[in-house]
């Protein structure tokens, strides 16, 4: 290294014993104060004991204090390397406190028996809640609804990924066609369980009632029986996110070498065949990362069945989030709503897990 360049050089940290005594205080005797608040606070909760505490402040507040102390003990300890650590462990700490507490706090409630209209307010009630789901009927005809629902992602695909193929090829107004395309995309589904499903839909006046009724059906009712009114949902929610896998698999297509696709029709793969050979096999990864995307977005659809029929008729048309919606909305059983959230929190990770190991195995003996 040359004598001018001095910008990179870092100087050995001169920490005394006492500096360093005192770091690790500060790093060990923090977590210590928040254990022991924490500890005050879940006995006074479920214990019966009285520390005085009003609310949750103070673990808060100790976890804030707990977080300033370990900053400042890394920055004591480590000197220069332990500022460079502050680029990252505020943010640390921080998703922390928005992720892990709110976690806690839930399963608390999800072990408690609290109605917003009972006097008595949150009472632990252990094992209560999951007794009362396993025996949920409406709960289990929710999860198979889901079922039909995540199933839909497979015609879906098959309809992005055509769509996809015209909109890659030399076709007259194609970029039109992409803007057209990606417009339901860009609606919030509130829009659209407004304006398909209650407007467009209407059985006296909407246009998609009217046009039934020109075609021979008397009384074009599309939410009236449990099937009907199961695939009109499909449909909704399929016309807003197809236009998602859409982009992301045209955007494989796109970025596929052009010539690959000049060699397989030198070797006369041409159509279906080059197809399925070539170009099939090069979108197996974008196809399985928008399938699986699409499918986190399956997992929380609520909007346009709350909004259209409110999981009717008799059910058929709930999912599982908006079976909690009404749990809280309708019922305001915060303890059994909170304990479904997080039984179907457990399956999504769970099932999201599989898939993912799944489809890492599945590409790697594809290539």
């Amino acid at each position: 290294m040359s004598e001018g360049d001095l910008l990179h050089v870092v100087e050995t940290d001169n920490i005394g014993p006492a500096r360093r005594s005192f770091g690790l205080a500060l790093i060990w005797g923090s977590p210590l104060v928040l254990a022991l608040v924490a500890l005050a606070q879940i006995l006074q909760t479920f214990g019966g004991m009285d520390f005085g505490f009003e609310n949750w402040r103070p673990t808060l507040y100790a976890y804030v204090f707990y977080a300033v102390c370990l900053c400042w003990g890394q920055v004591l300890v480590k000197g220069e390397q332990g500022k460079r650590i502050l680029f990252v462990l505020p943010a640390a700490l921080f998703v922390v406190s928005m992720t892990i507490f709110p976690l806690l706090f839930g399963l608390i409630i999800a072990f408690s028996s609290w109605n917003l209209s009972s006097p008595d307010g949150r009472q632990f009630n252990g094992m209560a809640n999951l007794i009362h789901m396993w025996n949920d009927p409406f709960y289990w005809n929710a999860l198979t609804n889901m079922i039909w629902y995540v199933l839909a992602i497979l015609p879906e695909y098959v309809v992005a990924f055509a769509l996809a193929l015209m909109l890659n090829s030399e076709i007259r107004a194609r970029k039109f066609f992409r803007v057209a395309f990606l417009m339901p995309l860009m609606l919030s589904p509130v829009a659209v369980s407004w304006m398909v499903g209650k407007s467009m839909m209407e059985t006296r006046f909407g246009p998609l009632a009217t046009l039934a009724k020109h075609l021979g059906w008397s009384n074009p009712t599309f939410f009236s029986t449990p099937w009907l009114a199961k695939t009109t949902i499909m449909l909704m929610d399929a016309w807003t996110f197809i236009p998602f896998m859409m982009i992301m698999i045209l955007a494989g297509l796109q970025a596929i070498p052009k010539e690959l696709q000049e060699a397989a029709r030198v070797d006369g793969a041409t159509g279906w065949r080059a197809f399925w050979e070539v170009t099939f096999p090069l979108m197996l990864p974008v196809s399985i990362t928008s399938v699986l995307i699409r499918l986190i977005f399956k997992l929380k659809l609520a909007d346009i069945v709350i909004n259209v029929t409110s999981g009717g008729p008799g059910g058929a048309t709930d999912t599982v989030t908006s079976f909690i919606f009404r749990e809280y909305r309708d019922r305001s059983n915060v303890g059994y709503g909170t304990m479904l959230a997080m039984v179907y929190l457990v399956i999504i990770i769970v099932v999201m897990t599989l898939l993912m190991k799944a489809a890492d195995r599945f590409m790697k003996s594809s290539y």
